[in-house]
């Protein structure tokens, strides 16, 4: 099944009222495991590739000085896995980019195969914020690429979006932003966290999402509203991890009953990205402690130096650049690699088969229409 446009896929959350989880991939085996584990499932899927992520299945491992040429290539080469493991897929499948930070960002990502683009201006001021989703809807929408913005500013860190604290999205301000820009769905701040340490017993602000969603219902405008920030962080892979010899502190996610309660008042998608990064470290660290002679291993020792010197750090993007070949491309030279393979492709599903029962969309992807981007495109010029 060729890849389907982020469209569809909301409408389908909206009309029969479940929540879609999307999650993040770093690498061909991780982009691989998350259609498997959809397909199992019977659920539609989200894959998304943040901006930098792009720049790192670019080939650049110092990735937070990706430049638009590595974002590039990895757009393309992050695409390929999923066409690849997707084009005989029973279930539609949405390639979405997270928190592009600029114009040539998104275009990057539809010209290497993205089927959806977010572009993060939720730094700039109200206005410019709409000017620059404008602009990113217009060239996107022209191809039957669906968009993503954001109002509001969320706390914490994730790749190169960070701020000390949040500002709570303005429903009436939501509702102007769609009409205005005419973007699909919207990333809202209401109490959810970039990163691993969102606090203890997070309570999010339920009240925001109902308020925009009542507004745009009274409008008959339509629009999904996005949750960031929205990582679990399960303590007992946290605790597995540094009774592994790691040393994360601080780390505490949302509850799944918060997420799951924010579910029938508007929020339609749900963006998870550090779990799946716990997961995939965890399985590593375990697979050293149990196979120590891969310590020294010529393809892989390089990975467990670097787990034991970095031991406060749970992102795989910081372990895996002595595999680039396979991170890229899904190359897998010998048993040991394969080792390695095995670790991030439990890790995905472990936490992606988790939350997609949580969250609802479990045989849920007969629901969605299978619409092509011309077919996409034809339907955005009538909307105008």
């Amino acid at each position: 099944m060729p890849l389907i446009p982020l469209r569809p896929l909301l409408e389908a959350t909206v009309k029969y009222g479940f929540g879609q989880g999307a999650f993040n991939v770093n690498a061909v085996a991780q982009a691989k495991a998350a259609i498997e584990v959809h397909e199992m499932f019977r659920s539609a899927a989200i894959l998304q590739g943040a901006d930098l992520a792009n720049g790192f299945m670019g080939g650049r491992t110092d990735f937070m000085n990706a430049t638009l040429e590595d974002k590039k290539i990895g757009a393309r080469n992050i695409a390929n896995a999923v066409k690849k493991y997707g084009a005989d897929s029973e279930i539609p499948i949405v390639l979405h980019l997270d928190h592009g930070r600029d114009f040539d960002s998104c275009v990057a990502a539809i010209e290497g195969g993205y089927t959806s683009v977010m572009i993060d201006g939720s730094s700039l001021p109200f206005k410019e914020n709409i000017e620059l989703t404008r602009e990113v809807v217009k060239y996107a929408h022209a191809r039957g690429v669906s968009v993503e913005g954001e109002l509001g500013v969320l706390a914490g860190v994730e790749d190169h979006v960070f701020s000390a604290s949040s500002t709570y999205t303005n429903p009436l301000d939501a509702v102007e932003f769609f009409q205005k820009t005419g973007v699909d769905a919207l990333a809202i701040s209401y109490g959810t966290m970039h990163g691993a340490s969102k606090g203890k017993d997070v309570k999010l602000r339920k009240e925001i999402a109902i308020a925009i969603r009542e507004c745009m219902n009274h409008l008959g405008i339509f629009g999904a509203l996005v949750s960031h920030g929205s990582s679990t962080v399960p303590k007992y892979i946290v605790d597995e991890i540094n009774g592994l010899g790691g040393e994360l502190t601080n780390t505490y996610g949302i509850s799944i009953e918060e997420l799951k309660s924010a579910i029938p008042c508007g929020i339609s998608k749900i963006n998870v990205d550090t779990d799946i990064r716990l997961a995939v470290t965890r399985n590593m660290k375990e697979l050293f402690a149990k196979y120590p002679e891969k310590r020294s291993s010529s393809s892989i020792g390089a990975i467990y130096e670097l787990l034991e010197s970095k031991k406060n750090q749970f992102d795989p993007r910081v372990f895996l650049p002595p595999i680039m070949d396979t991170v890229m491309y899904g190359n897998i030279p010998d048993d040991d690699v394969a080792a390695i393979v095995d670790c991030v492709e439990r890790g995905v599903r472990e936490v992606v088969g988790t939350l997609i029962v949580q969250f609802g969309s479990f045989g849920k992807a007969p629901l969605v229409e299978q619409v092509s981007l011309d077919e996409m495109a034809e339907r955005y010029k009538k909307m105008k």
